[in-house]
Formats: structure tokens, C-alpha cells, sequence
């Protein structure tokens, strides 16, 4: 195993100057502490194994990366993750990422440089420096929310989203519909391709698959705006539309307005999340709701058993979404008499 020593040796500094890098890298020019970080990861050398001392000092700091802080859906998440962080003591650093990588690398590196003592990621992808601390640790402080996925080997919490877009279709058969369109988010996400994957189980239980007309989104509003005027351009539109999350559903209900397809009479709109804006729609959104506040409460639940040592695997934890029926979804119109 590498010491302390060889990464000296090879960053050509004092055995003091990696312990400052380490644990006060505030206090270490960036060059130097550049250096010292090529010579620990070209060494492979990994600070939990080293002195006792080294292990206990901690910062009592929690950094959460936002793919994008615009959502409303991670401001409940966020309050969760906050109230539950004070309450053992620890602060909260944020980090909006915008989907960058290079973005999410230099936070990555905060947690390299143990400039925090965890990170709650709340998008689908880690950066590089995250999986170089990955492989030296068995399990390392760092656990997602939302996106779940087995690949990545970390701690999660998140709902079914499967079983969820499962149930809204079920919604939308049940009251009669035929003609779905479904509106995704970018299929790179994990819970995008689940929640494809549940919605198309239920057309095809229900002998519709040939009907599902699905349209790519991004789960900005504008994307949904964009998908309804696809969907509403098929030769056959469809009479109602799931999508995957609220915001998207909102563009589709602004664009129904705007040519005339009334909600719920002749048009039925789901979406997914359950941000506090959807009631307040005319008509108020039927939506998925997720719990919000728990999922943030939850990952930092997971994050302390990590750095405490009482989690010591990647556990899924699934918490419990619901259907929230609202105004916005109704009975296909009736085809006009002959």
C-alpha cells in the first residue's frame, strides 16, 4: 500500500504539505495542491487508510449538486436534505451543475480535496474525480437521489418511477382513452427510460401499444409546448398525454389553450412530480406525486450511515409515490354521431 511518504516523494514536497492538501487545502497554493492530488491518484494512496488522525477530522460540510436549480422539483428535495443536515450539524454547500461535466468535475473535486465530508448528487451521471474515490473506497461518501440506477454503486433514494408511469397510464386506460401520447425526459436519465418502461408495459396490457405516440422532451416547459404541437400534428392525435414530469405538462396545457383543445373535455394531461404549482392550474394538474421533502431527508440519512459506518453498501431505498387525481384528466370525447 502507498504511504504518506511515496506521495511526497513523488509530489516533491514535505509529508505536512499532502497532510494540509488532505485535510486544509484551503491553506495549500493550487499549484502545490494540484500536484499532490496527480501524485495520490497516480499512487492509487487513499487518506481513509492512512493515519488515525487523518481519518477523524472532518468538515462538517454536505455538498448537493442540482442538474439544474431552475426545477421547482428540487426545492422541496433541497429543504429536505437541509433540515435533516442541521439537525446532525452539518451545513449545506450547493452546486448547480447545468448538466456540464466540467461543472460537475471541479465539485467533484471538493470532495477529493475533503473540502466536504459527503455529496448528495440529485442528477444521473458522477464526474471523475467522484469515480477515482470510488474505486479506492469500498463504499464512499456519496449517495444520489431521484435517478436511481444499480450502475452506479452508491447509495439511493428515490420512488418507482416504473411502477408510477405504470399507474398514470392505468389512469388514462381506465377512463377510457386509447390514443396516448407520452411525453418523455431525455433518455439518458435512468428514471426517464423506468418511467418509459412502466408506461409501455401498460399499453401493451392493454393492447394499445400500436397507439402510444411518445415524443422526446427535455422536462423544461418549452419542451413540453413543443411536444403537444407534435402530437397534436399526428394524423391521429391522441386524446390524452402523460408526461414526465409537471413542468412539461404545464407547456402541454398552455399549448392546448392556445389552439383550442379543451382540458379535461377534450384533452386529458398527466404529469409526474407533483410541484406546488400543479393544483393551482385551471384545470389543476393530475399528476404523480412524489414525496419531495423525504427523498432529502432520506439521502442524508444515508450519506451520516456512510460516514458513520452503519451503511456499508449501495441500498435502494424506494419511498411511496401517489396518484393525485386532479382536474385535468377526464373521459376521451365521444366520436361525433353519424
Amino acid at each position: 500500500m502507498p504511504t504518506i511518504h511515496d506521495v511526497a516523494a513523488r509530489a516533491e514536497v514535505s509529508t505536512a504539505t499532502v497532510s494540509r492538501v488532505l485535510s486544509n487545502p484551503e491553506k495549500v497554493s493550487e499549484a502545490t495542491r494540484r500536484r499532490v492530488l496527480k501524485a495520490v491518484d497516480q499512487l492509487g494512496y487513499s487518506p481513509n487508510a492512512a493515519a488515525k488522525s487523518l481519518r477523524t477530522l472532518t468538515t462538517r460540510k454536505l455538498l448537493v449538486t442540482v442538474p439544474d436549480i431552475a426545477n421547482p422539483f428540487f426545492s422541496l428535495i433541497i429543504q429536505g436534505i437541509e433540515e435533516a443536515a442541521l439537525r446532525e450539524g452539518y451545513s449545506v454547500m450547493l452546486g448547480d451543475t447545468h448538466h456540464d461535466a466540467q461543472r460537475e468535475e471541479r465539485y467533484g473535486e471538493m470532495l477529493l480535496r475533503r473540502e466536504v465530508d459527503g455529496l448528495i448528487f440529485l442528477g444521473h451521471s458522477m464526474s471523475k474525480s467522484v469515480g477515482v474515490l470510488m474505486k479506492k473506497s469500498q463504499l464512499a461518501p456519496i449517495v444520489n437521489g431521484c435517478e436511481y440506477s444499480p450502475n452506479l454503486g452508491v447509495p439511493s433514494a428515490h420512488v418507482d418511477n416504473e411502477a408510477a408511469a405504470y399507474e398514470a397510464m392505468s389512469h388514462l386506460y381506465g377512463l377510457g382513452h386509447r390514443h396516448i401520447g407520452v411525453l418523455t425526459g431525455p433518455l439518458a436519465s435512468p428514471l426517464s427510460r423506468d418511467r418509459l418502461r412502466g408506461a409501455q408495459a401498460c399499453a401493451k396490457e392493454n393492447g394499445a401499444s400500436k397507439q402510444v405516440m411518445v415524443v422526446n422532451g427535455d422536462f423544461s416547459i418549452e419542451s413540453g409546448i413543443a411536444g403537444a404541437a407534435r402530437l397534436f400534428a399526428q394524423q391521429t392525435p391522441p386524446t390524452a398525454v402523460f408526461c414526465f414530469n409537471d413542468e412539461m405538462a404545464i407547456g402541454v396545457l398552455d399549448y392546448a389553450s392556445r389552439v383550442g383543445r379543451s382540458v379535461p373535455e377534450s384533452l386529458s394531461v398527466i404529469g409526474f412530480d407533483d410541484i406546488r404549482f400543479s393544483r393551482y392550474m385551471r384545470p389543476a394538474l393530475t399528476t404523480i406525486s412524489q414525496p419531495m421533502l423525504d427523498i432529502g431527508r432520506e439521502t442524508v440519512r444515508l450519506l451520516l450511515g456512510v460516514l458513520q459506518g452503519t451503511v456499508t453498501t449501495p441500498v435502494s431505498i424506494t419511498l411511496p409515490h401517489k396518484l393525485e387525481i386532479r382536474s385535468s384528466t377526464g373521459a376521451p370525447p365521444r366520436p361525433p354521431k353519424a
